[in-house]
């Protein structure tokens, strides 16, 4: 190449990345760009003549260090990601790494809290106010939330998960008052962002982790006030290809119970995966004639894949509620027996 690495613009890094990466890496790669980035790659890629593999290494070893660098970041803020930066870097290429990133940084708002036992915050958050209990849950690890919000009682656990699930977008002032008095009281530091927050997708990532009494006692209060928040987030606890994590004799109770028209719409969409794992658990015969309609029904609307895919999903709801299966969900420490 003509120029040095450290004289390459950064698209042409990225040329240089995607070539060492290989053509299927990169097709998946060009897949999330825009046509303008696009064309821009395409014309840096052509330009890349005589590739050493030395040049290759270092471009890679940039980008893997500063996806680290990123994620530590995230998990435990900018003073973090540098201390473990230096430890496995060395200062100089630490310093070097966040120096790149520190353009672009945008640290989550309660980052320093992360790293706090789910008690010691609870400690402090169960005497606020309900709005502040749900902006900083909304922000927390979703383990570290469902911890905190089964902790609460139980009126103050729905009106909680009611504020995360309606929470749109909250301003910087408001983020930052309420982040310098937890940061104070956890003697921490920290710095924020200004991006939103809460709404249904916060509540159902809490709730995927809560205990099942605890879920079903905030969504049981909560549809007094809200059924059609409640029908939301139900829809969203559970998706059609979550289906394949269920166990061979929960899929077929299932299945017994869906025509073959609302599993062909169904599957016609669905992965691989998923397909295998369902006319695995039916006859060989029924399989076929499912396979088949799928291969010469043609193009179909998503809204009747969507529709069907939906009644599915609501007798799986139905059948877990009634106990005749069991949805496992969270971290995998649910008991099965």
């Amino acid at each position: 190449m003509v120029k040095s690495m450290k004289e390459l613009t950064g698209v042409q890094k990225v040329a240089v990345l995607l070539v060492g990466l290989g053509p299927e890496v990169s097709v998946d790669i060009f897949k999330q760009l825009t046509e303008s980035e696009i064309d821009q790659l395409t014309m840096e890629i052509a330009n890349v003549r005589h590739l050493k593999s030395s040049e290759t290494e270092e471009v890679m070893n940039e980008f893997y260090e500063l996806i680290l660098a990123q994620d530590y970041v995230s998990e435990g803020g900018l003073d973090y990601a540098r201390e473990i930066l230096e430890k496995a870097l060395g200062k100089e290429k630490a310093n070097e790494t966040i120096g790149r990133l520190s353009s672009r940084l945008q640290v989550k708002p309660f980052h320093f809290a992360r790293k706090a036992d789910p008690t010691q915050i609870l400690n402090i958050l169960q005497h606020e106010h309900s709005q502040t209990i749900a902006l900083v849950l909304s922000y927390l690890d979703p383990k570290q939330s469902s911890q905190i919000l089964s902790q609460l009682p139980p009126e103050k656990q729905t009106e909680v998960a009611r504020r995360i699930a309606l929470m749109e977008s909250t301003s910087p002032e408001i983020i930052h008052q309420v982040e310098q008095i937890i940061e104070r009281k956890l003697s921490a530091t920290g710095a924020q962002d200004y991006t939103s927050t809460g709404g249904v997708e916060a509540i159902v990532r809490v709730l995927n982790k809560v205990d099942r009494g605890t879920e079903k006692a905030i969504l049981s209060e909560l549809e007094t006030e809200s059924p059609d928040l409640v029908e939301e987030i139900k829809k969203r606890m559970f998706v059609f290809e979550d289906i394949i994590n269920l166990d061979t004799r929960s899929i077929q109770r299932i299945i017994r119970d869906v025509n073959d028209m609302d599993l062909t719409y169904a599957l016609k969409v669905a992965s691989e995966e998923v397909k295998n794992g369902i006319y695995a658990n039916m006859s060989s015969r029924r399989a076929e004639v499912i396979q088949e309609e799928i291969e010469f029904m043609g193009p179909v609307k998503l809204k009747d894949v969507e529709k069907a895919q939906t009644t599915i999903v609501a007798l799986i709801r139905s059948l877990d509620e009634d106990g005749e299966i069991i949805v496992s969900r969270g971290e995998g420490d649910e008991v099965i027996v």
